[in-house]
């Protein structure tokens, strides 16, 4: 297999173990699918720490330390909640690196400024942190494995840029 046909989870696997490092994951709306991504190859155990699924606002809260305060003025779909997924990942789980996502999946839960297809991405270390919003259009499925896919480049991008 070329490097090139190689999936983004093989591609991410191969540089956290070059680099001895550690990744959690913090998941709204994929419902898993980023873990599940990562946990499909094999010997993922050696750089791969777990994932929180933290759909409602009180699993965010109690699990990834997620604010009331920052879910009541941005609400889940956000630049600031997922920092805030991100950072919890990384703490929980003793991490080097977290990434989060969260959106709005569909068919419903849509709004004028936050249309269905809405999802926010998160990426935290200790000495670096970033979002990146991204739009999808597919149905409710779809969206969710094109979340999960923008979460993985998130990090496979961040991981190539020579970080950390």
């Amino acid at each position: 297999m070329s490097a090139e046909s190689e999936s983004l989870e093989v591609k991410i696997g191969k540089l956290l173990r070059a680099r001895g490092l550690k990744l959690a994951v913090a998941e709204s709306c994929t419902g898993g699918l980023v873990a599940d991504r990562i946990t499909d190859t094999p010997g993922s155990s050696d750089y791969f720490l777990g994932g929180i699924v933290a759909y409602a606002y009180e699993a965010k809260v109690a699990l990834l330390g997620v604010s009331w305060d920052t879910l009541r003025a941005h609400g889940a779909v956000s630049r600031e909640t997922v920092l805030e997924m991100a950072r919890g990942a990384l703490k929980a789980l003793a991490a080097d690196v977290a990434i989060s996502v969260s959106g709005i999946a569909g068919p419903g839960g849509g709004l004028p400024n936050k249309p269905i297809g809405t999802t926010w991405l998160g990426l935290s270390t200790a000495s670096d942190e970033r979002a990146q919003l991204a739009l999808f259009s597919g149905d409710r499925r779809e969206n969710k494995a094109l979340a999960a896919e923008a979460a993985l480049g998130l990090l496979l991008d961040y991981l190539q840029g020579g970080q950390m």
